[in-house]
């Protein structure tokens, strides 16, 4: 009887180590978790999401985040004039894939656009947008928002606040995760020059009535419509493929614009 043996397995086809949760997914791009002493029980308005990088998206990030990309680890007060060279500044929340952004820079060049997402694909795709089109003011920011606004920026120092299409959370029970809250007004307006404008837009109907209700009720921001209620979407947002596929759903779109109320002497 010939000898069993046991045979010998497969060589499994070599694999790179795996990488530990708080690296970085592109060597001197953004962090994985840019603000982790920071955390905090709060809940968040935002939910990370995991897909695909592309090789272009992950060339402009490892190329491009030293010169444009900043993490938000709520550690310094950033000094915005220097950051954009004396240009007003616009803080742009949750920017998506970046192609109305980039858009909005090429238009208004004279406008800086500090643009905060958490989002890899789309940090990646927006840099290199504004690689291509010579886009010089904008600058890219990973993290949470809330961080940024709390920690890293001085009172007075935007020119305008934009949210756009921000997670509408339909369920009852998530409606406290959504970002536009009285709170979330009252960490921003300070932050913002007197006269300085909130632009907000969202296709989900129940969304917009509560931002509209928000805004109108807080002692820091008055409408810019002369009957009050929503505004007709201004000619320097751009229309997003996201809200075009929101269009031809039958969704409509809620343009709201606020003003920073003039600080009493």
């Amino acid at each position: 009887m010939s000898e069993l043996r046991n045979p010998t397995p497969a060589q499994s086809p070599s694999r790179p180590p795996l990488r530990a949760k708080s690296e970085p997914r592109f060597p001197g791009g953004p962090a994985a978790d840019p603000a982790g002493s920071h955390h905090e029980r709060r809940i968040r308005s935002f939910q990370p999401r995991r897909s695909r990088v592309t090789v272009g998206q992950g060339d402009a990030l490892e190329r491009l985040w030293p010169r444009w990309g900043m993490d938000i680890d709520g550690q310094r007060l950033l000094d915005l004039e220097e950051m954009f060279g004396g240009l007003p500044v616009v803080l742009e929340i949750g920017f998506g894939m970046g192609e109305a952004t980039a858009q909005m820079a090429a238009a208004d060049p004279g406008t800086g656009i500090l643009a905060v997402d958490v989002h890899t694909p789309g940090q990646g795709n927006l840099l290199g947008l504004a690689e291509r089109n010579g886009l010089s003011n904008i600058r890219v920011a990973n993290g949470d928002a809330i961080i940024l606004l709390r920690e890293m920026l001085p009172h007075g120092s935007l020119d305008g606040l934009r949210v756009y299409f921000p997670d509408p959370w339909p369920k009852k029970r998530h409606h406290k995760r959504r970002l536009i809250q009285p709170e979330f007004l009252s960490l921003a307006a300070p932050r913002m020059k007197p006269g300085a404008i909130l632009h907000c837009a969202t296709d989900w109907e129940p969304y917009a009535e509560q931002m509209l209700d928000v805004l109108s009720a807080h002692p820091d921001f008055e409408t810019t419509q002369e009957h009050g209620g929503f505004a007709p979407r201004p000619a320097f947002r751009p229309l997003t493929r996201f809200e075009g596929q929101g269009l031809d759903k039958g969704h409509k779109v809620h343009d709201l614009l606020f003003r920073r109320v003039l600080e009493s002497a």
